[in-house]
């Protein structure tokens, strides 16, 4: 790269001297052509495109009891380090204490209700079945008594046979009606046992959740730490009355922090999660950082005009940590990479009429036009996936323009 640049210099400064021997009485711009001999080399090509903002922490609380009351003990003070699950604040739980025990003592009536309704379904089940059957007793002994005053009859037995055959149907008969009264009885009575039964299980569901409340309330009252962290500040002293809006404390994550860059629409497309991105601090230039592009923000914010879409970056944090919260920091999203490839400068790709890339090559002190086939390019160089081996020598055409004035001309390479 250095050799190239080198060879750009001398030949600008060739072209400066011809444009001194200029007159500088002339009437129009005159323009001198001249060539630039690059080597085809192998080297690593990056493509990535850029976004800046500020450093934040990727987990980050604002911590309140989940339940209103007054507060009975603080236990932590600004910038205390806790671990997830220390206790950073409980609430005087007397109330909540007593509203817990009457709701258990209440589950525990609604229970008791319940099992007395099952017992009292279960014996009403019982009359139902007995009632059942003493109808299916009482029609086998009609059907007995019928078959014998049928028997009777072919007998030509005496009248008085017949007759107690025919009372004992009647009387059997009764039996059957009244039978069939307990059993249409019985039936009310599990229809009933049914209904209150239903209304001894929302009974008890009722106490259930009365009771699940109360202890959710009893457990809200004392506020643990949601993960390892630093206490930022602490909102509440002991004593105060507060409600569940109330900040408590502030708790960050100082080991887990995140980059939340703009960048730019017309570069937003490239940008995937997980991409591999390259982090340079404003305030910290010797620190590098690698992280990962984590989310894409879908909508957009407009800035002078400008539209801007949010790329999170997370990354993690150094074990003697020098980067700070809101640092200004500049992320380099790798799009594409390539490795040991062959490279050549941008400004050697052309194009031939139907618009297929060519360059122009040194061949034995002759310039022959050569097609090629591209891959990525980073605006200053690009792969050459076919057409060029390495150490050929590519031409890169210059052209200088020279404009007379007044103090001899001036000269402006591209």
């Amino acid at each position: 790269m250095g050799n190239w640049r080198i060879v750009v210099v001398l030949l600008l400064c060739l072209a400066l001297v011809g444009s001194t021997a200029c007159s500088p009485f002339g009437g129009g711009d005159e323009q001198e052509a001249s060539q630039q001999l690059v080597e085809v080399v192998r080297g690593d090509l990056t493509v990535s495109v850029s976004g800046s903002g500020s450093v934040e922490v990727a987990n980050e609380a604002r911590l309140a009891f989940g339940s209103g009351g007054k507060v009975d003990e603080i236990c932590v003070k600004e910038g205390d380090r806790v671990s997830e699950g220390d206790v950073l604040a409980e609430l005087d739980t007397s109330a909540l204490e007593l509203a817990l025990a009457q709701s258990q003592v209440a589950q525990s009536q609604a229970d008791a209700g319940l099992a007395q309704a099952r017992a009292a379904q279960t014996q009403v089940q019982a009359t139902l079945a007995q009632a059942q059957a003493t109808v299916a007793q009482a029609k086998a002994a009609l059907d007995e008594a019928e078959y014998n005053l049928d028997q009777l009859r072919r007998q030509h037995a005496p009248y008085e046979l017949q007759r107690i055959a025919k009372l004992q149907i009647g009387a059997t008969e009764l039996q059957i009606e009244a039978a069939e009264s307990q059993v249409e009885a019985a039936r009310s009575q599990i229809e009933a046992a049914e209904l209150q039964l239903e209304a001894a299980e929302l009974q008890l569901e009722a106490a259930e959740q009365a009771v699940a409340e109360a202890e959710k309330q009893l457990d809200e009252a004392t506020l643990i730490a949601l993960f390892d962290g630093i206490v930022v500040s602490v909102d509440a002293d002991e004593g105060d009355t507060v409600s569940t809006a109330t900040t408590i404390v502030h708790l960050i994550d100082l080991t887990s922090m995140e980059l939340r860059a703009g960048v730019d629409e017309i570069d937003i497309p490239s940008v995937k999660p997980n991409q591999r991105v390259i982090i340079e601090v404003d305030a910290l230039p010797d620190l590098r950082l690698e992280g990962r592009v984590t989310l894409v923000c879908p909508l957009p914010t407009v800035e002078a005009g400008l539209v801007i879409y949010d790329v999170t970056i997370g990354f993690d944090v150094p074990e003697d940590p020098e980067v700070k919260v809101g640092m200004s920091a500049t992320a380099d999203i790798i799009i594409n990479e390539r490795s040991n490839v062959l490279l050549v400068p941008d400004r050697a790709i052309n194009h031939d009429s139907r618009g297929n890339p060519v360059v122009k090559v040194m061949v034995d002190e002759q310039i022959q036009e050569r097609h090629v086939v591209i891959g990525i390019s980073d605006g200053f160089q690009t792969e050459i996936v076919n057409g060029l081996s390495e150490g050929d020598t590519v031409v890169i055409e210059l052209r200088a323009v020279t404009e007379p004035s007044s103090s001899g001309g001036g000269f402006f390479g591209n």
